[in-house]
């Protein structure tokens, strides 16, 4: 089990000595931006195409905003990475004259198929118009998608073998010599305030704890009530937890997901509009609770959720605020289209 209070940020039930995760049991992660940023410069900078018309190259990766993550979910690997990118071109034409331009790339993310990349070619505000701008738009944006299709390739065959890890009785495989980036939390929050505060453990009569409360707020792409029925049903919690889960979506109903690392009670339900429970991770103290609040307002088409999460122990505010919003928020948006 993994130790009260060294507050992981990867949700995990059991780990080795070593901190690494037996058995792939739930999310483990890991950061993969600088490797990632280091790669896309690299093969961008590789781009040049050549017609009747002349020939252009890439010379400069003017932005590069973005991050890319590895998620091991027992067993099996999640990739999510989301990019936008620019990039100058300098072209020379038949006839000797250099003109300059750029190639911009604005959804280079884990939801997009290469066909899918919006990539715009453009000159800059004080070249003429050139023969070069088609050769670009033509055959330069199909050596862009192929250099990109190329990383995301390496992305998902280059860290494969670190990220699904050796059962408990089996050696851990040895990481890539480029597999350098420690495990962060990712994606600034929409919302997100923290309150800390001091409470009784319940598991340690007389003992005080410090706890926290923050506060999350969401948007999705569908309506109250099916958002409502998304957190209370067996059947869709089974889906976007990819995990057999035991949900009782009645006021007093239990809860019990995710192996039983996650489990608590519905406190208060009002259909289609707010959601309180009793919430609590395996490894913290025990019987201890967190006290979650889920309040769904409609907005023309899209459903604002508005989380407060209080009671959580010291230390562990960041994981759990990591874990609601990575394991719980942009996993319904991934699975169900939100």
């Amino acid at each position: 089990m993994a130790k009260w209070g060294e507050g992981d940020p990867r949700w995990i039930v059991e780990q080795r000595a070593d901190g690494t995760n037996v058995n792939n049991w739930h999310w483990t992660e890991r950061d993969v931006s600088s490797w990632s940023s280091a790669l896309l410069r690299d093969l961008l900078l590789g781009v040049s195409v050549k017609g009747p018309e002349g020939g252009v190259e890439l010379t400069e990766v003017d932005r590069l905003e973005g991050e890319s993550s590895i998620n091991n979910r027992r067993g099996k690997l999640f990739f999510f990475y989301e990019w936008r990118l620019r990039a100058s071109w300098l072209g020379t034409s038949s006839s000797g004259v250099k003109f300059r331009g750029t190639v911009d790339v604005s959804n280079l993310s884990d939801e997009n198929d290469m066909d899918d990349l919006d990539i715009s070619v453009s000159l800059c505000k004080d070249q003429p118009d050139t023969p070069l701008l088609g050769l670009m738009k033509k055959t330069g944006v199909q050596e862009v998608r192929r250099v990109l299709g190329e990383f995301v390739r390496r992305l998902k065959s280059e860290f494969s073998q670190g990220m699904i890890l050796a059962k408990a009785d089996q050696p851990v495989p040895p990481e890539p010599q480029n597999q350098k980036d420690q495990i962060q939390t990712s994606r600034p929050q929409k919302s997100s305030a923290t309150r800390c505060s001091s409470g009784p453990a319940p598991s340690i009569p007389g003992v005080p704890i410090k706890t926290c409360t923050f506060n999350l707020t969401e948007t999705f792409q569908t309506s109250p009530d099916e958002l409502y029925r998304t957190f209370i049903s067996q059947e869709f919690v089974q889906v976007f937890t990819r995990s057999a889960a035991q949900v009782d979506g009645r006021r007093g109903g239990q809860f019990q997901m995710l192996d039983g690392s996650v489990r608590g009670e519905f406190t208060q339900l009002v259909p289609n509009r707010r959601i309180e429970m009793r919430w609590r991770f395996r490894t913290w103290p025990s019987e201890h609770y967190a006290s979650v609040s889920l309040e769904l307002e409609e907005r023309g088409d899209e459903t604002e959720l508005r989380m407060e999460c209080g009671g959580v122990p010291e230390g562990e505010e960041e994981s759990t605020r990591e874990g609601w919003t990575r394991f719980y928020f942009r996993a319904i948006k991934q699975v169900f289209g939100y």
